[in-house]
């Protein structure tokens, strides 16, 4: 006999290399200064969290983060232009926390560009918190924009 256990994160599973053509597609859509097949390649290679959401056979979503020793950092979240502001980047995020948390991370990092305002909504809401600010951090079409560091403690009170 043998147990099918619901983490309630169905859709999300590992990104695979095959996915790689459904990951650039949604984000050359997204952003004017896209990652590069070959940097998702290489987080997939050594061993970053890299997963996607699927909906039958679409790639819906993605998401890239790292842990090391304590800290867990969030690279990138993704949903397609098509299916935003229908929970599935709260989804990734949540999924995210999770798997930081089982893997004992203290507190999680990310960088978001401040004109991302739907992004900073709900990275507050999920209780992350402004610590700093990198100057001139992501390219843009008049120059560099700097990025927001948020963060959020994994311990609990």
């Amino acid at each position: 006999m043998s147990a099918v256990i619901n983490t309630g994160y169905t859709g999300i599973r590992t990104m695979q290399q095959s996915d790689l053509d459904a990951v650039m597609a949604i984000e050359t859509a997204i952003y004017p200064f896209p990652w590069t097949r070959g940097i998702f390649s290489d987080c997939i290679r050594v061993g970053y969290r890299c997963h996607v959401y699927q909906d039958a056979d679409e790639v819906l979503a993605y998401s890239v983060f790292s842990v090391a020793a304590t800290e867990a950092h969030i690279l990138t979240v993704c949903v397609h232009p098509d299916w935003r502001r229908q929970g599935l980047g709260r989804k990734m995020m949540e999924y995210m926390l999770e798997q930081a948390e089982q893997a004992g991370a203290e507190v999680i990092l990310l960088e978001v560009r401040p004109s991302n305002t739907a992004a900073i909504q709900l990275y507050r809401d999920m209780q992350f918190n402004e610590v700093g600010i990198r100057p001139d951090y992501y390219p843009a079409v008049d120059g560099r924009e700097d990025a927001l560091i948020m963060a959020r403690s994994m311990l609990r009170e």
